[in-house]
């Protein structure tokens, strides 16, 4: 039998109470990709990437209310780590995810790896390459905000806005312990656990021992910008300023 603490215990900062789960979130995204192929063909892009939003954040700081609010201000979707995890992990769907994408941009998928591989020292694991694709084809398919699993560091540098959210470990404990109504102490040691594994994540896909500041556009101190709203709204001119002489076409 488990204990509380394993029963609890959770990667805190992926806790959505409102939002559909990744399978029925996933399903709706397939649905809407094949309606617009019946009805039009977009127009080949000489860039290939449309300029996204890769937010970046501590564990347990809680950065989705924030992506739902710019998405729906902007009109992005928001990519999440469950929404890129379901789908790398199932084969069927990472397959289909890809075959969306060859049609529109035939190779791309290959191209754009050998390059990474060629340049970066990424792990090439088969788990890997198919997160690397799926992000790759959100990416490439529809305007997104990434939310998590290094997306910042595969896509293109120069056609993204990069964001970190950080907070004071005080914040997180808090944060995690009244999400999950457990004690203080219980949060602190999940919330311990759980930056090691985000460490160890990014050391073994993408071999870095730590998130360096100067990799981002910005960084947010949730400590002191503590409404999502606020959040949303800077990030929003912020990615207007960078982005809005750039044609996407």
């Amino acid at each position: 039998m488990k204990s509380k603490n394993e029963q609890t215990r959770c990667v805190p900062g992926f806790l959505r109470k409102t939002r559909p789960n990744a399978a029925v979130t996933v399903h709706n995204y397939f649905r809407e990709w094949e309606k617009r192929h019946l009805n039009l063909k977009r127009k080949r892009s000489k860039h290939k990437f449309e300029p996204a939003i890769c937010f970046s954040r501590q564990i347990g700081v809680g950065v989705l209310e924030t992506a739902d609010i710019l998405a729906k201000n902007i009109g992005y979707r928001v990519i999440d780590r469950e929404i890129l995890e379901h789908i790398a992990k199932n084969k069927k769907l990472s397959e289909k995810t890809v075959e969306f994408l060859n049609e529109q941009y035939p190779d791309i998928i290959t191209e754009y790896l050998s390059w990474i591989v060629g340049e970066k020292a990424f792990a090439k694991s088969e788990s890997i390459n198919a997160l690397f694709k799926t992000i790759l084809s959100f990416a490439t398919l529809e305007p997104s905000i990434f939310v998590g699993r290094g997306a910042y560091l595969l896509l293109p540098r120069e056609r993204i806005l990069a964001v970190r959210f950080i907070a004071s470990d005080e914040l997180r404990i808090k944060r995690l312990a009244k999400l999950l109504n457990m004690t203080e102490k219980e949060a602190a040691k999940n919330l311990d656990q759980a930056d090691k594994e985000q460490r160890l994540f990014f050391k073994h896909v993408y071999g870095k021992k730590s998130i360096i500041p100067d990799e981002f556009d910005m960084v947010i101190n949730l400590d002191y910008i503590h409404k999502p709203r606020w959040a949303a709204e800077i990030v929003a001119q912020a990615f207007k300023e960078k982005f809005d002489k750039i044609s996407v076409d």
